[in-house]
Order: C-alpha cells, then structure tokens, then sequence
C-alpha cells in the first residue's frame, strides 16, 4: 500500500508481529492519509495530487497567485492608510472628539489590516469577516468627518482616506469571499 504522498512507509515484520493479533481490527488514521487531499485555497503546500497535477489547471493556479499579490499589496496600502488616520491628527490641529476618533479607528484599521497582510504573506487567505469590517470602518471615517466637525485639512485627509480604506478593504472582502467560493468548490467527478 502506497500512501499519496508518495514515500512508502511499510512497517517491518518485527513492527507488525509487535502490535499484536487484535491491534489491525479496524482502519489506521494515519495523518499523511488523512490530510493528502486537503486543499487550502492557496495552492501552497497542499500535498501532491492524483498524477502529480493539480486538477484546478495552471490558468487557475496562475490566478490564485495574482490574486494573493494583489491582496497583499492592497492590504499592506490599507494598513499605512490607518496608520495615517491615526497620526494625521498630530499634523492638523482639531478638537479631542475628532481627535480620539481618528486616533482609534486609525489604529484599529492599521491593526486589522497588518493582521489581513500578515495571513496573506504566510499563505494564508485574508479574513473576509477582518476586510469588513476595515470597509465599513472607512465609511464609518467617511461618515464622522463631517459629523464630528471636523474643518480644514483633517476634514479633506479624513474623507479622503476613508473613501479609499472603504474602497480598498472592500475590494480585498470581494477577493477573500471568491478565494473562499474557490477553495470550496467542488472539482470534477466529485
């Protein structure tokens, strides 16, 4: 019996005749089985497939890789745009409302996508539950820019930078939900 990993390992006699008449009633579970076909939906490291060819084909592969690029980079954007959200209320003068929202949100932002990026630079897909929230936090900056009343150039840097963590995490939340529908979806003659 072959395992699909392809490295035989076959117990010796001494090992068989060791385990006993009882020990071989039922199946084995042994882990290189078990997790063989596992996909992860990042094409990295899922083990080898039947034929030493992964069934999703190369244009696919070809795009899985783009899209964890994409993400990444757009990931890591969004992480300095929080950082900026933060620190832009050391820069533009403003009141302590404004100031410990942009401070807060920046920083949960900041935190919420350096999370999203580290998962994707560690082959791992972004949360699409994270990217969310990052989206709905940047319409929540677009929103309290001109609730909180803000004026001048936080005003502009808020509004701005909102638009565009709404724009950017919602995009990588559509990327995380089509890499996810991929993973999970079903191949031929399955």
């Amino acid at each position: 019996m072959s395992d699909p990993n392809g490295d035989d390992r076959r117990m010796s006699d001494e090992s068989e005749a060791d385990l006993g008449a009882g020990a071989n009633d039922g199946p084995t579970n042994r882990p290189e089985e078990a997790t063989a076909d596992i996909d992860s939906g990042t094409g990295v490291g899922d083990g080898a497939r039947a034929g030493g060819r992964d069934p999703r084909g190369e244009p696919m592969q070809v795009a899985t890789t783009e899209r964890r690029r994409k993400t990444s980079i757009i990931s890591l954007l969004v992480a300095v745009l929080g950082a900026w959200v933060a620190l832009s209320v050391f820069v533009f003068r403003t009141a302590p409302a404004p100031l410990w929202n942009d401070v807060l949100v920046g920083f949960v932002v900041f935190v919420a996508a350096g999370y999203n990026y580290y998962r994707v630079t560690n082959d791992v897909p972004i949360s699409p539950g994270i990217a969310s929230l990052i989206a709905v936090l940047g319409v929540w900056l677009i929103v309290s820019a001109a609730l909180l009343g803000m004026v001048g150039g936080l005003f502009w840097s808020t509004l701005a930078t909102g638009l565009l963590i709404a724009g950017l995490a919602g995009y990588n939340a559509y990327e995380a939900r089509e890499a996810r529908a991929v993973a999970t979806e079903t191949g031929p003659g399955a």
